[in-house]
């Protein structure tokens, strides 16, 4: 009934005037008053409060049914604090939003659990202590508007450490042979496989795994083969017989997955369904909501035992008895901390619908979700797939007996399906595609074969393999590698992925996520001066000890005194200490990544640009520079590509020629906003004895030189002079309006080139267009509907339904901002990881009850009446209360009145 989250910390500089002196000013929490915090409610959620205190007063008993973790719990106690309830109050919690489930919460109700409430504090302390501390060091040293948090500080390292091995990477070459060979006897007389060689002389073929990352070959006794020595081989080998060395057959047997905890549910997701970790939550949010599937924030494995009878029930109604094990199947939880109260995700209800009885209504998205989590829960109580595994060894001679060469393979045959008739776990992309022991493997089945038979040998081939780098990190592989280090909670990872994202630390290239080079920067910054708070251990430790204030065995107050201001008996300092004891920092160095020969990255204000400092230079001369693409990734910035960029582009002016109707030389130069052409003037002469006050005004009334910016096509390196007049003849008067009398130009804008009409701007195709276009062609734009600010409707891009709300079409259009959803009242911007093609009906709804949930963005306003003195947290008069001197509340009776989207602002450098 809250719509979330309903009070928080204020930015520091929304606070009331008299409080920005006192104890609250830094931080809206008093860390030397047992870090006591001051909360505002929001001021999008006033009207809320006010109508929930309404309907409270005709109540008879407050139910507080938030979700049943630490955020859910803190949610209930800011209801509690800003209701003040004076009926009996009962906490219920439920996972799943069925009859059955609500009714079994309403019988089993308990009191609000102070102990989770302690821990949700402690962790939003701890981070705007974090984030107001460690942002405003960022923000001197690297660049304005920059972020520090906890956990994205550890996920973005993580991201710019691989991609640092991935810039040392030095690639290694290795040849390997494999061949056809076929049975000449027995059943399966003629019947091939595939075979790879796996030793030479004795010594095993060096594969991939055999280097390092220096491309150095580092295994010992292992024959490293080149081109020259695998073609020499073939040719050696070829069309002679293959002895079977050794077969041997092993049972295979496989085990289903645990059910979805969050963690795997984004993994699965990424790797099937190609959907980001925020895409994912917000569908499974809209499973939940709408009573299909089960709580989606947890990180237990576990199923009740209404889900496995059910998942079980359902196992063997599909696929039959033989596929469901005697013994139901349980799962043990390996997160550290992990919330066993919650069941996995897995489909709502004491019996599950099937994907063909929610067919009809749920499409896109939210059917493939929901599919791979039935799937995924009823393949998890199945039996085990089972079958055997052939391994076979092959000899094979040269021809005049001085080379022998062993062949191997394996294959995996499946005899009983089990599980996997239902599910398959997908897997992330691995280094390397060949075993250890470089056996070709794969399910192909292989012919009957015995200890000493003989094959033919026929088709052996070459095949040159180069070392590949460590792969990137992809949404899913980072989600794994935080959980495996104990880094977050499950249940924020969509939201730290998103967050780097959005700061612009990592950007993605397919499913692949690329630091960028502010990254780099800023985490060699907290590398080197706040190393323990990105060290992995201690913020899997911090992770640990919320856990320990959780469950009660530690007090909140002595750990946040630990963590901000230190403690003697610990190694760590402080943060306080650590930020106050900074010293110097060279930004300069911190924003400079060394390439090789010379040549250096900097991170510069307008983007970053490599330098080469090879070379002597002048007193006062700056050394060659050019600016980095944005499509560069920094694996990519080689020594040879730098100096590609640096011969393309350059600081000097380069000389085009001279105008001949002006006399005026013509110069092309690099600026801070990209390649540009220029007229010199002649240097201007003033008259002597010109006050300061003149020369300034004698100098602002000399004509300014033309200049106008390359177009995207062009580049310094072979612009003319006959096309850097056309550039400087820009805007270009293509006529007048016969029937307005007004002058019509094609001219060159910030956002890109476009026709102007008085104050009537319209966009054109292309730059090369404002050389071409014509007065009637124009002229034809103008009579075409504008589309922008004041214009007329555009036609919509897609049509979806009718929304349930407002009975209203639901339409797609394009705005001046992009694609949006709309039913004629309500308009909402389509997220980034939706487009025109995949936008769905339910995902429009969904958008569009958000944004009405929201209300109407409000203009700031000034603040207005005293706060309440900060008071102690009292307890309440219900069993809910909480504990007397556990923290203040401080609730204002009216604060500054802000939009939604200044409150996100103000949380941009947190968490």
């Amino acid at each position: 009934a809250s719509v979330g989250h309903i009070r928080d910390l204020p930015q520091p500089s929304d606070l009331p005037a008299d409080m920005k002196k006192g104890p609250f000013g830094r931080f809206a929490v008093d860390v030397n008053d047992g870090f006591t915090p001051y909360y505002e409610v929001y001021p999008d959620k006033k009207k809320k409060v006010t109508e929930l205190k309404r309907l409270l007063k005709d109540a008879d008993e407050l139910y507080l049914a938030t979700d049943e973790d630490r955020e859910g719990e803190a949610i209930a106690w800011h209801l509690l604090e800003a209701l003040r309830p004076k009926v009996p109050v009962k906490r219920m919690v439920f996972h799943e939003i069925t009859r059955e489930a609500i009714e079994r919460a309403l019988e089993n109700t308990r009191d609000l659990d102070d102990r989770l409430v302690d821990a949700q504090e402690t962790r939003r302390i701890l981070d705007r202590l974090y984030g107001y501390e460690v942002s405003p060091v960022l923000w001197r040293k690297v660049r304005q508007g920059l972020s520090a948090g906890r956990v994205q500080s550890v996920a973005t390292r993580l991201v710019v450490e691989r991609e640092r091995e991935r810039m040392a990477f030095v690639a290694a070459n290795y040849w390997d042979v494999s061949g056809t060979f076929t049975a000449q006897t027995g059943s399966d007389a003629g019947t091939s496989f595939t075979a790879k060689l796996n030793q030479l002389d004795g010594k095993r073929v060096a594969t991939g795994r055999d280097f390092n990352d220096a491309g150095q070959l580092t295994a010992k006794n292992v024959t490293h083969l080149d081109e020259a020595g695998a073609r020499a081989l073939v040719a050696e080998l070829a069309d002679q017989p293959a002895k079977v060395l050794s077969l041997e057959t092993k049972p295979y047997t496989r085990r289903p997955a645990a059910p979805f905890t969050t963690s795997t549910l984004q993994q699965e997701a990424s790797r099937k369904l190609r959907m980001s970790s925020k895409q994912a939550m917000r569908v499974a949010q809209t499973l939940y909501e709408n009573g299909y599937i089960t709580y989606m924030r947890t990180d237990s494995s576990a199923l009740s035992s209404q889900a496995i009878s059910a998942a079980r029930r359902q196992a063997a109604e599909l696929y039959g008895s033989d596929f469901v094990p005697a013994k139901p199947r349980t799962y043990a939880t390996k997160a550290k901390g992990a919330q066993e109260a919650h069941e996995a995700i897995r489909p709502a209800g004491d019996s599950f619908r099937t994907p063909a009885q929610v067919a009809n209504v749920l499409s896109g998205d939210q059917f493939k979700l929901y599919e791979l989590i039935w799937k995924r829960t009823v393949a998890s109580q199945m039996a085990d797939a089972r079958g055997s595994t052939a391994t076979v060894k092959l000899g094979v001679n040269s021809a005049s007996g001085s080379r022998e060469a062993v062949f191997g393979a394996s294959g995996t045959v499946i005899t009983f399906r089990g599980f996997l008739a239902a599910y398959e776990e997908g897997r992330d992309v691995e280094r390397y595609s060949e075993d250890g022991k470089g056996e070709a493997k794969g399910d192909a089945r292989m012919p009957a074969m015995e200890q000493g038979d003989t094959l033919s040998t026929s088709d052996l081939e070459a095949d040159g393999h180069t070392t590949s780098a460590p792969p990137r990190f992809t949404e899913a592989s980072l989600v794994k590698a935080l959980e495996e280090r104990g880094i977050g909670r499950p249940s924020t990872y969509a939201s730290t992925i998103s967050t780097i994202q959005d700061r612009g630390y990592v950007n993605n290239r397919g499913q692949a996520l690329v630091p960028s080079w502010i990254a780099f920067a800023v985490i060699r910054l907290l590398e080197e001066h706040f190393d323990q708070l990105i060290d992995y251990d201690f913020t899997a430790q911090m992770e640990s000890d919320l856990d320990e204030i959780a469950s009660g065995e530690t007090d909140r107050v002595a750990w946040l005194n630990n963590f901000y201001f230190g403690a003697e008996d610990q190694p760590k300092r402080g943060l306080k200490e650590l930020v106050d004891t900074l010293g110097d920092i060279d930004a300069r160095d911190i924003n400079t990544v060394p390439i090789g020969e010379g040549i250096v990255l900097r991170v510069g204000r307008y983007g970053p640009y490599v330098e080469d400092l090879s070379g002597e230079l002048a007193e006062g001369e700056n050394p060659p520079r050019a600016s980095v693409p944005d499509e560069v990734a920094p694996d990519e910035l080689t020594v040879a590509k730098a100096r590609e960029l640096l011969e393309t582009q350059s600081d000097g002016d380069i000389s085009l020629g001279v105008d001949p109707a002006s006399g005026h030389e013509i110069v092309a130069k690099t600026g801070r906003f990209g390649p540009y052409v220029t007229e010199v003037l002649p240097e201007p002469e003033f008259e002597e004895g010109l006050s300061a006050a003149a020369l300034k005004r004698a100098k602002a009334a000399l004509p300014k030189p033309r200049t106008a910016s390359l177009f995207k096509s062009q580049s310094l390196s072979t612009i003319t002079l006959e096309e850097a007049l056309l550039l400087l003849s820009l805007p270009r008067v293509l006529g007048v309006d016969p029937e307005t009398g007004t002058e019509i130009t094609a001219q060159n804008g910030r956002y890109g080139p476009y026709l102007k009409k008085g104050t009537d701007s319209r966009t054109i195709a292309s730059e090369e267009q404002l050389l071409t276009i014509t007065l009637e062609e124009a002229l034809e734009i103008y009579k075409q509907p504008k589309r922008g600010r004041g214009a007329t409707a555009s036609a919509p891009l897609k049509e979806l339904g009718t929304d349930p709300t407002s009975e209203k079409p639901i339409v797609v259009k394009d705005g001046r901002f992009g694609p949006y959803v709309t039913d004629g009242t309500t308009n909402r911007t389509l997220p980034k990881d939706a487009s025109v093609e995949s936008i769905t009906f339910e995902q429009a709804v969904e958008l569009l009850a958000e944004k009405r949930a929201k209300g109407p963005v409000k203009r700031a306003t000034k603040a207005s009446a005293a706060k309440k003195t900060p008071a102690k947290k009292p307890a309440a008069k219900t069993a809910a209360a909480k504990k007397p001197a556990a923290k203040a509340t401080a609730a204002k009776k009216t604060t500054a009145t802000k939009a939604p989207a200044k409150r996100a602002a103000a949380k941009k450098i947190e968490e």
